[in-house]
């Protein structure tokens, strides 16, 4: 596999961060002529963007790093990508764009910077943040001309997978479709990265892992109740996840989504409980250190983002330290971040808005793609349509350097493929099952046993909420009564205070 000189970002950082702005335009590190300035000095356009951390080629490759695919095309990030899109917008449409660029951590990080008032044109949250936005009507739909595939500029729409295109066209909110108002930009699922020295693949591919008590105290946990109830729920509901009657049932996949969407009072009084004995067998609930834990021996089995997990093996392949990835046999989750555009942003400014769909589609130009997957190593939702580049880029990454009787006929055609009956595969080494490309690209098989997670709506929220600071932090129903007056004198009537001073201000655990 070709992938020593490939680096890997942490896609969260998750916790406290500050958000961060860096400028870029005609005041910033494009270089434009006084003549261009001139000739487009009547025509200039800020664009705010609002992404996760470290979520995009920042540049500054070095030489060793440039990527030559087989067909000669060669991928090479010199520039910062946000400067390479200023200056062709500016030769595209001979208009100055200044992108004012900022970063987020969470996505309830970005919830809560929205409601105080930071006003952003485009931004990148995950798919149940998507969906509450769209709820709370807070989200501009794309232009038809967006989806016009005759426009050779229109990437996305004719780079999309058809996979992700179907996703994002069934999904849909108060009946309105995703795609309507979002576009895909990243995509996995959950699984479990494990050390096949300590944990068996049987024993890894089982959400039930958190809980065996073979390894307690050396497995890890998300410290976030979204993913920690998907796994909770993957062990409460087990039986019927398993049961042959509900996974061969005609409507399974709907079913399996009606089953790990369940937020009823009784299900998440449950699921505290499968949680709270899950804290008491984990090494910890942890926000971005399970990758540094797996790789230095700390702990033999962690809960994971598939593109975490390809972190994870490729920083422990570097150390010579044997490293895999499985998805739970009950469900994985699978999820998505894509691109949205705010009303309070882009209102009715027309060049705002042809800016902002110009960006996501210069961000789903194959070769940009490339450049995205390989500096964060996360997966693209683009399989590029009828250029070849991001396939010949996955073959790139993971093809066998040799012909074996022993390599694996690797099948992605459920991603790349197209009304053809052409079939993408990619011959790989025999481990690939339980490595990088299977973190990258799930097989199918995994795919039709994931199920997206919906957002909460107010009345789950409050519950799950409450269920996740008895887990976290301590059971209001295991405090005696007068230790209960005491700590509302000490915090609830403060919190009171704050909420009428400020205008009721309070943050959302889960939106």
């Amino acid at each position: 596999m070709r992938r020593e000189a490939c680096r890997f970002i942490s896609k969260i950082l998750l916790g406290t961060v500050a958000m961060s702005v860096v400028t870029i335009g005609s005041g910033g590190t494009v270089s434009v002529s006084a003549d261009d300035k001139t000739k487009g000095k009547d025509k200039e356009v800020t664009l705010r963007i609002c992404n996760w951390e470290e979520y995009i080629d920042e540049g500054d490759w070095d030489e060793e790093e440039k990527i030559e695919l087989e067909d000669g095309t060669v991928i090479f990030g010199e520039n910062n990508i946000l400067d390479d899109f200023t200056e062709l917008y500016y030769d595209t449409y001979g208009v100055v764009v200044n992108v004012e660029y900022s970063t987020f951590g969470t996505n309830e990080e970005l919830y809560n910077q929205l409601n105080l008032g930071d006003v952003y044109d485009l931004v990148c949250p995950s798919d149940y943040m998507i969906m509450k936005l769209m709820v709370d009507e807070e989200v501009e739909p794309f232009d038809k001309s967006f989806f016009d595939e005759s426009n050779e500029l229109n990437y996305y729409v004719k780079g999309v997978s058809p996979y992700i295109k179907n996703e994002f066209e069934k999904n849909k909110i108060n009946g309105e479709p995703w795609s309507k108002y979002a576009a895909g930009y990243m995509w996995g699922v959950t699984g479990i990265v494990y050390n096949p020295d300590e944990v068996t693949y049987e024993e890894a591919s089982t959400w039930s892992i958190l809980q065996n008590e073979k390894f307690n105290r050396q497995v890890t946990i998300k410290d976030n109740v979204r993913d920690a109830y998907f796994a909770a729920m993957g062990i409460y509901k087990k039986d019927l996840l398993m049961d042959k009657s509900f996974t061969e049932s005609d409507n399974y996949h709907d079913e399996l989504s009606k089953c790990m969407n369940d937020v009823s009072k009784d299900t998440i009084d449950d699921v505290e409980d499968v949680l709270k004995d899950i804290k008491d067998n984990v090494y910890s609930f942890e926000t971005d250190s399970g990758k540094s834990d797996m790789v230095t021996g700390k702990v033999v089995a962690n809960f994971q983002w598939s593109g975490d997990a390809v972190y994870a093996l490729d920083q422990a392949d570097e150390d010579d330290f044997y490293l895999e990835f499985a998805v739970p046999k009950e469900c994985s989750n699978l999820w998505f971040d894509g691109w949205v555009m705010l009303k309070k942003g882009i209102g009715q400014d027309e060049d705002k808005k042809q800016a902002a769909q110009a960006f996501v589609n210069f961000m789903s130009r194959p070769d940009n793609v490339v450049r995205n997957m390989y500096y964060i190593g996360y997966t693209s939702v683009i399989s590029g349509g009828d250029d070849s580049t991001v396939f010949d880029y996955a073959k790139y990454c993971y093809e066998a350097e040799e012909e074996s009787e022993d390599n694996i006929a690797y099948d992605v055609s459920y991603f790349f493929g197209n009304d053809s009956d052409e079939e993408y595969i990619i011959e790989a080494e025999p481990d690939a099952m339980r490595r990088q490309l299977f973190a990258q690209y799930p097989t199918k098989e995994v795919i039709a046993r994931s199920a997206i997670m919906n957002y909460f709506d107010d009345d789950a929220s409050v519950n799950i909420n409450q269920m996740w600071i008895n887990v976290r932090c301590f059971d209001l129903k295991d405090i005696p009564e007068s230790v209960k007056g005491m700590l509302i004198l000490v915090f609830v009537i403060p919190l009171v205070v704050i909420k009428i001073k400020y205008g009721g201000y309070r943050r959302r655990i889960s939106s």
